[in-house]
């Protein structure tokens, strides 16, 4: 099949979705008002509650959301062919992902920029509130882990990928302080600096990888870069937002959307041919990528891209303290994640525009890839031609990275460029996932501040310094260290699915809020998907665990897998539960935004309030 058909078909699925599905959504199940102050406006402090430009905070939220899983999980998901991956994005994105990401941001604007434990104790019960902050905060640590050992493995020993990542830091910074204190709220200004600067650096990039002490001081081991990705989560948790993450994953967004624009462009001019078959002789289990059948694994490996618990995380965590309008939220949280489905689009495709052969000699251990039987066909000169040793490189970064680089050089007037753009898209995707672990490392500062503030309260002031470094710093720690010790063969499929479980755990709870909200003929949008996944993702952890986990010694995995299964369990009963009580009430009580409700819920303001020399 052409790689055209699948472009064509997911633009048109996810601009009739957004026009149609996503404005319904917007205005008849959440009902959004801009009369009502968002959190960025009643909360304002400076340092996190920051009212934002909807495209600048497009911006931090698509950068923050697409990390490694709609790059890596649709490249490692063509094991099985490109049509399941295809049908889960495409499918998935509109009915499952955007809602999610829509739903979970209107909760977290109405509770006040709480995370989501905090919604699902209010919302559902303490209890409930208790044990999702527990699993909460360990999926989040696996999250980041994952998504950091997929750049380590991207950068390491990359010179020039690792100098145009490092660039990113320094140019957000002067983005920041420029639209900050030199020309506030001067969006387009900064724009044109941030982008002629990362075009700069970018340019600069052969050149400083060509020059032997230059490229000294960008070489780094696997360990080295996994003690420099935690320092940087560090750093990036603890400084003002408008100073380093906003701006940086503002500044990434141009990168990642217009290399993306440029790939599909690419794919119209050279118009490959899939060479991946649409179902593969492993849909039944087997392959040497992922061990488990399409069924229910599919849904596990592509997890960002069409549904994605990390989401939530964002969602609740930065996102709804700089939201300055409710209907900013169709734009946001529906539109952000459709661009994701169409990332996720491209990576499949790439993948795809390889030879079989090749695509397995890449992402199968070298005994795994024996075994099949299989003869590479272009591999040994696409390896010659970008100058890297890519067989047997398992974890999807590099196969994506040939297959985009294949197609760039495949232009005709670029043609002798394939080693560039080589380089060129594993800086891409290290952009990528650095950007969610800034959010990621911020948004775990949140929830340890709201744990920790039940023993000591003045964890509740976010402009406490203490409270800021102690927190970043035991996060970053737990996090670093799986980075440091593990490996992506060991965290993927533990995040994958505790990622699903989180997605799932999210659209149970807000569709507890908008039942008692009173819109209970509206709750179907959430309540669907997330009572789908339930017995998708419980089935596919308990293959992890006992064809996965178990037979390779891996006891640690295993009993974090059940454990994380059995907390979750208990917050889908109680809202089950919730669901029961709230469907019987008849009447109704004016909450304090003015709506009609079911049950009015009390957001105290306490936990975020400023402090008082700001009141």
């Amino acid at each position: 099949m052409n790689a055209l058909t699948l472009i064509f078909t997911s633009l048109c699925v996810f601009a009739i979705g957004y026009r149609f599905y996503g404005l319904f959504i917007a205005r008849r199940v959440m009902a959004l008002n801009d009369d009502r102050p968002t959190p960025a406006v009643t909360l304002a402090d400076g340092h996190d509650y920051v009212k934002t430009d909807k495209y600048v905070l497009f911006g931090h939220h698509f950068a923050a959301i697409a990390a490694a899983g709609p790059l890596l999980g649709p490249v490692l998901a063509a094991q099985f062919g490109f049509l399941p991956g295809a049908l889960w994005i495409i499918i998935g994105a509109v009915v499952a992902g955007a809602v999610h990401d829509s739903i979970v941001l209107f909760a977290s604007i109405r509770h006040k920029g709480k995370s989501l434990s905090a919604i699902a104790g209010a919302e559902i019960g303490n209890v409930a509130g208790k044990v999702a902050s527990i699993a909460i905060l360990f999926i989040l640590i696996l999250t980041l882990a994952g998504l950091s050992i997929a750049v380590v493995n991207a950068m390491f020993a990359s010179p020039w990928g690792t100098f145009t990542v490092f660039c990113t830091i320094p140019i957000a910074m002067v983005m920041g302080i420029y639209m900050h204190n030199i020309r506030p709220g001067d969006v387009k200004g900064a724009s044109v600096i941030g982008v002629l600067l990362l075009l700069l650096s970018v340019l600069a990039g052969p050149y400083v990888a060509a020059n032997p002490t230059l490229a000294s001081l960008f070489t780094f081991s696997k360990k080295e870069i996994a003690l420099i990705i935690p320092i940087y989560g560090f750093f990036a948790s603890v400084l003002p937002v408008w100073f380093l993450l906003v701006p940086r994953d503002y500044l990434s967004t141009y990168l990642k959307i217009g290399t993306i624009v440029l790939l599909a462009l690419g794919i119209v001019a050279v118009h490959p041919q899939l060479q991946m078959p649409a179902i593969t002789q492993f849909a039944g289990g087997g392959g040497p990528v992922i061990p488990g059948a399409v069924f229910p694994f599919i849904f596990i490996t592509i997890a960002c891209g069409a549904l994605s618990g990390f989401h939530a995380i964002i969602g609740t965590g930065t996102t709804p303290k700089m939201i300055a309008r409710e209907r900013d939220v169709l734009f946001v949280g529906y539109g952000a994640m459709l661009t994701e489905g169409f990332v996720a689009i491209m990576a499949l495709i790439a993948a795809c525009t390889l030879v079989p052969a090749d695509y397995f000699a890449i992402n199968s251990a070298p005994k795994a890839f024996e075994a099949l039987g299989m003869t590479t066909v272009n591999l040994p000169e696409l390896a010659r031609e970008v100058g890297e040793q890519v067989q047997g490189r398992p974890g999807g970064a590099v196969s994506l990275a040939v297959g985009m680089a294949y197609i760039f050089s495949s232009i005709p007037f670029m043609k002798g460029l394939m080693a560039y753009w080589y380089h060129f898209a594993i800086m891409f995707e290290a952009v990528f996932i650095l950007s969610a672990v800034d959010a990621g490392t911020r948004v775990g500062r949140y929830l340890l501040q709201e744990m920790l503030a039940k023993v000591y309260p003045r964890f509740t002031d976010n402009t406490w310094t203490p409270g800021v470094i102690v927190t970043s710093l035991i996060f970053t720690s737990a996090w670093g260290y799986l980075v440091y010790t593990g490996d992506i063969t060991t965290i993927w499929p533990l995040f994958g699915m505790s990622n699903q479980l989180l997605a799932t755990c999210a659209l149970i709870v807000g569709a507890t809020m908008l039942i008692r909200l009173g819109r209970a003929r509206y709750a179907w949008v959430a309540v669907v998907p997330g009572i789908l996944m339930i017995p998708i993702t419980m089935s596919a952890g308990y293959l992890n665990i006992t064809r996965n986990f178990l037979p390779k010694g891996l006891m640690l995995l295993a009993v974090l897998s059940v454990i994380l299964m059995i907390l979750m369990s208990i917050v889908f009963i109680s809202a089950f539960l919730r669901w029961y009580k709230l469907l019987q009430v008849k009447e109704r009580v004016v909450d304090a935004n003015g709506d009609s409700v079911v049950e009015n819920v009390e957001i105290p303001d306490d936990r975020y309030a400023l402090p008082a020399a700001q009141e």
